[in-house]
């Protein structure tokens, strides 16, 4: 029987230098993986330097682990060293899935029939970085047709949002709403995962952003390059009492599988950010950020995998 699980080894190094010495600072990381029904974190490292004064975490209120530290001493280097081993388990849908239309999930939620319709709330309205409206509901019915499954549609969706946009760094900027990625027709994966999200919401489904990384493969013949693997996202949509939340990865035209490794889910890019803070003092500051994704065990596909 093949094993559906990988197991990967994740070290995430963000540097920060300053130019001028740092009094004090604060702040927030968000790189230790959840517990999510396929993803189980084995064990976390983090590793603060300077030794922070205070360290804490806590969950949030989308159950997302957050770590909170300060430094209360003088300096001018920062670094954050986060470790995790995760098993990931490859997604599957039950042989019924294609009997689910989009539009009695829809009506379950707003109707309150579905069990999980208070817990889905969050993630059907408008959120600071999403909003809602016409022309995004316009573009998700062009996939979202009358009586169309609820994964078809979606995977229709994640597709056309791949060909239509370009992807392409430095246009848009951490901050970058969806309403004007959507109407530049270009960006990077987090404007990706927030226009299809807005698309979703926008016809009045119920769809998460999550961050995550992405393992990726080294051209034939060459070796793996450390460090070279990416910070991802993508998005979930909730697809009813049986499907649960469907992960589709728009900026590579997939459903999510078992290379993607979720770390924190939220309404949008600001309640899931890997790392923010504020100091006093520092001057001009650079930042280097590396990720490593090292696979330890890796799956063999289960017949039902989502790779359609």
């Amino acid at each position: 029987m093949s094993d559906p699980t990988c197991q990967f080894s994740v070290t995430h190094q963000t540097r920060y230098r300053y130019s001028e010495p740092v009094a004090i600072c604060q702040n927030q990381v968000m790189m230790v993986p959840r517990r999510l029904p396929r993803v189980r974190c084995q064990e976390t490292e983090i590793v603060v330097k300077p030794t922070p004064t205070l360290f804490f975490s806590h969950v949030d209120h989308f159950g997302n682990h957050v770590h909170t530290f300060s430094i209360e001493s003088a300096h001018r280097e920062l670094s954050v060293h986060v470790h995790s081993i995760v098993e990931v388990t490859e997604p599957t849908l039950p042989a019924t899935a294609d009997g689910f239309t989009w539009e009695a999930v829809r009506e379950a939620i707003l109707s309150t029939q579905d069990a999980n319709w208070f817990n889905v709330c969050d993630f059907r309205f408008a959120s600071p970085l999403i909003s809602l409206g016409k022309p995004f509901a316009d573009y998700a019915l062009r996939s979202f047709q009358p009586g169309r499954s609820i994964v078809d549609a979606g995977l229709d969706l994640t597709r056309r949002i791949q060909r239509d946009f370009k992807y392409q760094s430095g246009t848009t900027a951490v901050d970058t709403t969806a309403e004007k990625a959507f109407s530049m027709r270009t960006g990077v994966c987090q404007d990706f995962a927030q226009i299809q999200i807005a698309c979703l919401r926008s016809i009045g489904l119920a769809a998460r952003y999550v961050s995550g990384y992405l393992r990726t493969l080294p051209p034939p013949g060459k070796p793996r390059l450390i460090g070279s693997d990416q910070s991802h996202a993508w998005l979930s949509l909730y697809g009813g009492e049986t499907l649960g939340w469907i992960d589709f990865d728009p900026t590579n035209g997939c459903l999510v599988k078992a290379d993607h490794i979720p770390i924190c889910v939220g309404r949008d890019y600001r309640d899931v950010a890997p790392m923010r803070g504020v100091v006093l003092g520092g001057g001009r500051t650079s930042l280097s950020v590396s990720v490593d994704v090292e696979p330890i065990r890796v799956a063999s596909p289960k017949p039902n995998s989502l790779s359609r």
